[in-house]
């Protein structure tokens, strides 16, 4: 495998090589791809806009972003994003990282899908959800070199994404749709699952046991 990509060099360490033989075989080509450009296009924002995220828990955390969604790492009746942050985590502490390092990767997993917030967090969750915009809604292309971004789809190919993708997160949410309240996973659903109705915060105000 390409050490190089785009200009953005793979971290060479033992972590880094099990996460992403952990990626490769416990999910399909669609989940591995993204999460590898999750890594270099959030490296190539981050470098715009003078972040400087430590590239291996980076790495770490683009790789286990979106792991809630899968059976082997989704096990409990909480959101995705903290299935996939609670074992990121648990792959750094059983490596020997300190708990501030898995800490770090922990959030950046736990708040990739969340607005605004991530920006805020310090630069490895940021760079992972600038990664994430990017390869889910094209938020940033437009600031790429035109040239790295092929290079990065050449490494790792869409393939048929948008359709795959939102499938991905159907069959990851539809057994478990109250963890998608106040959420964007509940467009998914809302979309593509017959019967399913989000719960409003105005609902949850008026419904609440109180008199007025």
């Amino acid at each position: 495998m390409t050490d190089t990509i785009a200009g953005v060099d793979i971290p060479r360490t033992t972590a880094v090589a099990d996460a992403t033989h952990v990626l490769q075989e416990t999910t399909g080509p669609l989940l591995f791809h993204h999460s590898r450009r999750v890594f270099l296009f959030g490296t190539l924002h981050a470098r715009a806009l003078g972040l400087e995220p430590d590239p291996e828990l980076l790495y770490l955390s683009a790789m286990f972003h979106d792991t809630g969604l899968l059976t082997p790492f989704s096990d409990t009746e909480q959101r995705f994003e903290l299935d996939g942050a609670d074992h990121a985590r648990k792959f750094l502490l059983d490596r020997g990282f300190p708990e501030n390092s898995a800490d770090v990767v922990w959030a950046a997993v736990a708040l990739h899908t969340t607005p605004g917030i991530p920006g805020r967090m310090g630069a490895e969750a940021a760079a992972t959800h600038y990664g994430v915009l990017t390869d889910a809604v094209g938020w940033g292309l437009d600031r790429l070199d035109p040239g790295q971004v092929d290079d990065i789809v050449a490494a790792h190919p869409r393939g048929d994404f948008k359709k795959e993708f939102l499938q991905l997160f159907v069959e990851g949410l539809k057994d478990r749709p109250d963890t998608t309240y106040g959420t964007v996973n509940a467009d998914v659903l809302e979309e593509f699952v017959p019967g399913f109705r989000r719960t409003s915060m105005v609902e949850r105000v008026l419904d609440a046991p109180w008199p007025k």
